[in-house]
């Protein structure tokens, strides 16, 4: 059983690449010098959305790792089949595929360990901002 990676996995992984877009952003237009009523509104109306892009990709972090907790459990409902086993069952490719089970449980703790770190990183750039 191959568990194939969560859609949106990757986008939560960019999006220190988008903060950092945003951040450019924001430095540019710093620099234009802009003498205008405008360029308050316009500084407001950009951390505003940079809070707004910090606070999903933090729901996004915390989504992936539910969803990788709940494909674990859904792996180990199959493991469980490992305490019918013997080892003198005859189809060999079981206990290949109770492996491959482990293999997938273990990739799957990786991703939620990393998206909880993550979520971390991020929720402590933001406690600096404040």
């Amino acid at each position: 059983m191959s568990i194939t990676p969560r859609p949106g996995t990757d986008e939560n992984r960019r999006a220190g690449g988008e903060m950092e877009a945003v951040s450019r952003l924001a430095a540019v237009i710093r620099d234009a010098r802009l003498e205008c009523e405008c360029r308050s509104k316009l500084d407001e109306t950009l951390e505003r959305f940079a809070a707004l892009e910090r606070r999903r990709t933090a729901r996004g972090h915390l989504s992936d790792a539910r969803h990788r907790r709940e494909t674990i459990e859904a792996i180990l409902f199959f493991l469980k089949d490992l305490d019918e086993l013997e080892t003198t069952e005859q189809d060999r490719s079981v206990y290949v595929d109770i492996a491959l089970l482990f293999d997938d449980i273990a990739d799957n703790a990786r991703e939620g360990a990393m998206s909880m770190r993550q979520l971390s990183s991020s929720l402590e750039s933001e406690d600096r901002r404040a």
